[in-house]
């Protein structure tokens, strides 16, 4: 595992090379060579878990000062979940560096979502532990934060949540999807999908898969005043 072709592509250059490698070492790995003293990210990841938390946090606080505490919490959670940060993981191929055991390695581990969000969070952590918040702030405005814009964010944002958070805010009132067109061949179909408010449209959405399309067309019904 060459570490320093990461170091080289994300600009980072790490005083403590066994934080690194530790960042990237699965327990899978350290249970199946224990001769190597190895310790495995779970310890790195729960410390990276804090200081992402953070980050985000003053983020969300200093980019967004007319939005709502409530609004920033879940702008926050949507950003820190698992599936977020296996798209930042992918992001700057972490999968080929994790060390992984042979048997998980070999049913698809380094593709795996938690293994990759585990990684991310845990290397945040050695990059905090080696140089400091401000480093690792950094890294984030370089390589995280710039891909949650409006257009990118609707695999980080989970707006058909914050829609029908909304719609239930007041009693008995009716949301569902439907799927109103679909195009092209099949290995690059687009679907058009519109969200329905008590029988009534509330925004259309296209997309290359059917979630896509419904999570844009929510967020279409977000941008205007919803029916009452």
């Amino acid at each position: 595992m060459d570490l320093s072709q990461l170091e080289k592509e994300l600009g980072i250059t790490f005083q403590q090379k066994d934080l690194l490698k530790e960042a990237f070492t699965h327990s899978s790995y350290v249970n199946e060579y224990k001769k190597s003293k190895l310790k495995d990210n779970e310890r790195l990841e729960f410390l990276g878990d804090a200081v992402l938390e953070l980050a985000v946090s003053q983020y969300l606080y200093r980019n967004n000062p007319d939005m709502p505490e409530g609004e920033m919490t879940k702008l926050r959670a949507a950003i820190v979940c698992e599936a977020s940060l296996t798209v930042f993981a992918k992001q700057s191929d972490f999968g080929q560096y994790i060390l992984l055991g042979k048997g998980e390695d070999k049913t698809g581990g380094r593709q795996r979502p938690a293994i990759l969000a585990d990684a991310f969070e845990a290397f945040l952590g050695a990059l905090y532990l080696d140089q400091g918040f401000d480093v690792v702030l950094n890294f984030l405005n370089l390589h995280i934060f710039p891909t949650l814009t409006v257009d990118t964010s609707t695999s980080v944002m989970d707006y058909k949540s914050h829609l029908q958070e909304i719609v239930q805010q007041q009693k008995d009132r009716k949301i569902e999807y439907q799927i109103i067109s679909e195009q092209g061949p099949s290995h690059h179909k687009e679907f058009v999908a519109q969200v329905m408010i008590q029988g009534e449209p509330a925004g259309k959405g296209n997309g290359r898969t059917k979630k896509e399309a419904e999570q844009k067309a929510a967020k279409a019904a977000l941008e205007k005043k919803l029916p009452k």
